[in-house]
């Protein structure tokens, strides 16, 4: 058995109770995509490898932010990275969203404040804290649209900083807010959130287009350590389920909040628990390529499995999901060339990191009511 952590931005046992009853008010939001990983079919290698240090900079930010919240280190946390890890109305609704930054990123919209404010996020289940630049924001903050407190009835000062620091000395700085947040028709009152007065490069109108970045993880990895905003919904009442779930694909994805979508797929659900409630994080029963069953993604296995690929599965629960070739090809590792990137890649990390690659060929449900995610045949 391996530990999985699902980003998603990155799970089973089969459900031994009833199916999961879909209801009809569930509330969506669309996501929208943009392709930054690859130019023609030409994989970026620089945008590549930039991806591969926002996941390590952001478990880095996590594991201490659990570290201080629970006063206990994260299960997966011990030896995961060489060097320092230390960080100097009841309802449902479903959000349109368009896939930023070729799948490292999914965006949507959300309201800020009493009159509203508009803006996009990128929703990302791999955190738990929601920032937008504010209105003295002016480093790297040209092309974002800025939330202004002072607009908004319902905006309260905390008198806390914001500071989301990472550990090759990016960030995100500001001043902690609460204010009233709209998600697809469903209120969260006194909702923290950060107004940045500081964005660091990765967070450019170039590498990043969204406005700012709405955390969906659990509370004890936020560094506010702050309800997170679907866990505010689900306490004031707003959410007619505890649970949100993400259809990924080039046209139609969307975020449902509150239930599920039971037009978007077939059969019942795939279960696997949270084993520890920060991350999304389940067990993983086994890779399979062409026969052969790989548990853990460092260097040599990562080598074993492109050296025999000709399919590829991740098994929960006793079931094999397989992954599409075509999402598996990221693109040419130059024009002309024969070879093709791979969309599994090695890293020091002791745990595998899932994200839409493979989320793109199921339809996904986060539960937080009973702390498990479930996995159903797309139709």
């Amino acid at each position: 058995m391996l530990t999985i952590a699902f980003v998603l931005f990155a799970l089973h046992i089969f459900a031994l109770a009833s199916p999961l009853q879909p209801r009809q008010d569930t509330i969506k939001i669309a996501l929208s995509k943009r392709s930054a990983l690859s130019v023609d079919n030409i994989v970026d290698p620089v945008a590549l490898e930039e991806l591969l240090d926002f996941l390590d900079r952001k478990y880095k930010t996590g594991f201490a932010a659990y570290q201080r919240n629970t006063g206990q280190d994260h299960p997966l946390a011990d030896g995961l990275f060489s060097g320092n890890t230390t960080i100097v109305r009841r309802a449902t609704g479903i959000d349109t969203l368009i896939d930023d930054n070729e799948g490292q990123l999914w965006q949507g919209n959300v309201s800020v404040g009493t009159p509203a404010q508009s803006f996009t996020v990128d929703f990302d289940t791999g955190s738990s804290d929601f920032f937008l630049p504010g209105p003295s924001c002016t480093t790297n903050c040209d092309g974002h649209k800025s939330y202004k407190p002072a607009l908004s009835s319902t905006a309260v000062d905390n008198h806390k900083s914001l500071n989301l620091a990472y550990g090759d000395g990016s960030n995100v700085q500001g001043e902690q807010y609460n204010d009233t947040v709209i998600l697809a028709g469903l209120t969260a009152k006194k909702q923290t959130l950060g107004a940045a007065s500081k964005y660091s490069s990765g967070f450019s109108i170039g590498s990043f287009p969204p406005d700012g970045l709405l955390g969906m993880a659990y509370q004890s990895i936020s560094v506010y350590n702050s309800p997170p905003v679907f866990e505010t919904l689900v306490a004031q009442g707003q959410a007619t389920q505890p649970l949100f779930a993400f259809k990924f694909a080039k046209t139609g994805s969307e975020l449902s909040l509150g239930g599920v979508d039971s037009s978007l797929f077939t059969g019942n659900f795939v279960y696997a628990p949270v084993t520890t409630k920060g991350y999304w994080q389940v067990t993983l029963d086994a890779v399979s390529v062409n026969g052969t069953t790989l548990i853990v993604g460092n260097a040599a296995n990562v080598r074993a499995l492109y050296a025999s690929i000709l399919g590829i599965s991740f098994t929960f629960g006793g079931k094999a999901f397989n992954v599409s070739p075509r999402l598996f090809n990221l693109g040419r590792v130059s024009a002309g060339s024969k070879d093709c990137v791979g969309a599994i890649v090695a890293s020091n990390m002791n745990f595998w990191v899932v994200g839409d690659v493979f989320l793109q060929n199921v339809y996904t449900s986060f539960d937080m009511g009973n702390n498990r995610v479930g996995f159903a045949t797309l139709k």
